[in-house]
């Protein structure tokens, strides 16, 4: 493997940390604890390993952190009670409710209950609304996590044409619209668009978040592109991204690893969206 041509989203995410332990010092000396407060839902075996590792980064960098874990039978109102709470606690700087949550549960009433200035998640309509406008707000922690990794390697996207695969709210949307506030041409794919491959092929960043294994292969993307693969898929015990990797890389300039790649990314602007909502609120 060429190591030259991985994106380490590891190694990248390891100095961000540093960074926000910095800034969680400083934070310190001014009698100020950051504090992010997450909520569990049910026993989804992923939510529970991602809210661990959360946790975990939380208590690298110095940052508070409170797990409310809550049975699959809460009901709509317990769960925004709760977030009412938390709001209302001045000592909690960030509220993150990890999703997905049980069925029965409204995702995005129970997102909008949040303060937007306590939204670590980027998700409210507040947030949302201004990074449609191009204001200051906290963006989704996966889409700014990707700019990060395209910074780390000195590349310009000014000018450059960029594909994104995938429209949800939390990855694809949010970023299109980063991406073309960066001065990129955008286009964003989707499971309706029709010829994939003769859009995929003229991409000169190519971005996946489709959620399917090695769904893109070699002779769906640019001679020299670069590839962020946002897919985590499970496969017999085994992760796998959304490109296949083996045939992508050695056609690709650049290229994320899974895992090691935009996973750790995310965890790293979560907790650097925890200290700028801990500001905000500061001021």
């Amino acid at each position: 493997m060429n190591q030259n041509k991985l994106i380490d989203g590891k190694a990248i995410s390891e100095q961000l940390l540093l960074q926000v332990k910095d800034e969680v010092d400083t934070l310190k000396k001014q009698s100020v604890q950051p504090c992010l407060s997450v909520i569990l839902v049910g026993d989804d075996a992923a939510s529970h390993t991602y809210v661990k590792n959360k946790a975990s980064a939380c208590t690298k960098v110095g940052i508070n952190s409170k797990v409310f874990q809550l049975p699959s039978t809460t009901s709509q109102v317990e769960l925004e009670d709760l977030i009412a709470s938390l709001n209302a606690n001045s000592n909690v700087h960030g509220i993150l409710v990890q999703l997905p949550l049980p069925k029965h549960l409204d995702e995005e009433q129970a997102l909008l209950k949040i303060s937007a200035e306590k939204d670590v998640d980027g998700f409210h309509i507040i947030n949302s609304g201004k990074l449609f406008r191009g204001l200051e707000c906290i963006q989704p922690c996966t889409a700014v996590g990707i700019l990060k990794m395209l910074e780390y390697i000195d590349y310009d996207i000014a000018g450059k044409y960029v594909v994104v695969i995938g429209r949800s709210n939390i990855v694809g949307k949010p970023l299109a619209l980063m991406l073309l506030q960066k001065n990129a041409t955008v286009t964003v794919c989707h499971s309706k668009t029709q010829n994939l491959e003769s859009i995929t092929s003229t991409a000169d960043v190519l971005i996946s978040a489709v959620g399917k294994p090695k769904f893109i292969t070699a002779d769906m993307i640019k001679a020299g592109a670069v590839l962020i693969d946002v897919g985590i898929n499970r496969v017999d015990g085994k992760l796998y991204g959304d490109f296949d990797f083996d045939s992508c890389i050695s056609k690709a300039s650049k290229i994320t690893p899974v895992p090691g790649g935009v996973g750790k990314m995310t965890i790293a602007m979560l907790m650097m969206n925890t200290i700028v909502a801990c500001n905000l609120q500061r001021k």
